[in-house]
C-alpha cells in the first residue's frame, strides 16, 4: 500500500480488528470510555496550545492530527467491540442533524 492510498472504511476496520486480535481482543466498553476520555483530553491540550491559550508553549498540527487519530481509533474499537455498525450510526447522525437545518 502506498503512502497516498486512502483505505476504505472497511479496510480500516479490518486493520483495527487485526491489531486488536493480536493484542488479545477488544477491551471492555468501560475501559474504552476511559481511553476515549483520555484521548479527548490530549486533543483539548493540543487545541489550547495551537490557539495560544497556554503561555510559553507551542502547539503542533502534527500532534493534533495524531491525537484525533487516537480518538478515532478508540471510537472504532468501542463500536466494533459493541457490535455497532459505525457507518450506520454515523449516517443516522447525519440524517438527524440534517433534519435540524431543514
Amino acid at each position: 500500500m502506498t503512502k497516498n492510498h486512502h483505505p476504505t472504511f472497511n479496510e480500516i476496520e479490518e486493520k483495527i480488528d487485526y491489531i486488536i486480535e493480536k493484542s488479545g481482543g477488544y477491551w471492555s466498553p468501560s475501559w474504552l470510555l476511559a481511553a476515549i476520555t483520555e484521548e479527548l483530553g490530549e486533543v483539548s491540550k493540543e487545541l489550547q496550545l495551537l490557539e495560544g491559550l497556554r503561555p510559553n508553549k507551542e502547539g503542533s498540527k502534527a500532534r493534533l492530527k495524531e491525537e484525533v487519530g487516537d480518538v478515532f481509533f478508540t471510537l472504532v474499537c468501542l463500536a466494533r467491540g459493541s457490535n455497532i455498525d459505525l457507518i450506520s450510526a454515523l449516517n443516522d447522525t447525519i440524517v438527524k442533524y440534517g433534519k435540524r437545518i431543514e
